[in-house]
C-alpha cells in the first residue's frame, strides 16, 4: 500500500501548527461536549465574524440541536498583527436571545477584549445561560480576565493562520493552522 502524500507546506508559513484532521478530530469532541450540556435544547449560536465562518460551520454540523445562528463583526486587527486598541462592534445581534442559551464560537481567544465585549453586551440581553467556545487559546496575550468555557486548542504565542484566521483578509481559507512567516506578516 503506498504512503500518503503529506500536503505541501504553504509558501507563506513558517511551520503547519495543527493539520486539517487534528483540527476536525477536536471539532468533533468539541459538538460532544456540547452535545452532553445541552442535551436537545435549542442553541442560539452567535458566531463572531470573519474568523469564526469555518469553524463554526463544523461545530454545527457536530451537533445535533435545534440552533438558531446569528453573527456579530467586529474589529480589532486591521491589517496588522498586533490589536489596534478596544475592538469595536460592527454589526450586532438580529436575533432576540432573551431567555435563550447562547454559545459564542470565535477562532481565537488572545487579548479577551472582544469576547469580553460580546459577552458583556450579550449578559446584558438577559439570555438564560451564556458559554463562549473557542478554537484557540492564545493565554500568554491575555490583556482582560477571560477564560472559554470550550477551548479546542491552546497555543503558543505566534501569529497563526489559516482554517478562518487571517492576516489582512489573506489565508482564511487554509485547511491547517501555521505559523505566518514573518517577512509575510507586513502589507
Amino acid at each position: 500500500m503506498p504512503a500518503k502524500k503529506t500536503p505541501a507546506l504553504h509558501p507563506d508559513l513558517e511551520s503547519v501548527l495543527l493539520t486539517h484532521a487534528q483540527i476536525q478530530r477536536r471539532v468533533k469532541q468539541l459538538g460532544a461536549e456540547l452535545k452532553r450540556h445541552y442535551r436537545d435544547e435549542e442553541i442560539t449560536v452567535v458566531a463572531i465574524m470573519n474568523g469564526a465562518l469555518l469553524f463554526t460551520a463544523d461545530l454545527l454540523r457536530s451537533v445535533d440541536n435545534p440552533v438558531r445562528l446569528d453573527c456579530v463583526r467586529t474589529t480589532s486587527y486591521g491589517a496588522s498583527t498586533e490589536s489596534l486598541g478596544t475592538p469595536k462592534l460592527i454589526h450586532g445581534l438580529t436575533l432576540d436571545v432573551t431567555g435563550r442559551h447562547v454559545l459564542i464560537v470565535d477562532d481565537i481567544l488572545d487579548t479577551g477584549k472582544t469576547l469580553s465585549l460580546i459577552s458583556s453586551m450579550i449578559r446584558g440581553m438577559r439570555p438564560a445561560s451564556l458559554r463562549v467556545c473557542v478554537l484557540l487559546d492564545k493565554k500568554g496575550r491575555r490583556q482582560v480576565p477571560f477564560e472559554a468555557d470550550l477551548v479546542g486548542f491552546e497555543i503558543p504565542d505566534k501569529f497563526v493562520v489559516g482554517y478562518g484566521l487571517d492576516f489582512a483578509e489573506r489565508y482564511r481559507n487554509l485547511h491547517e493552522i501555521g505559523v505566518l512567516k514573518p517577512a509575510k506578516q507586513k502589507v
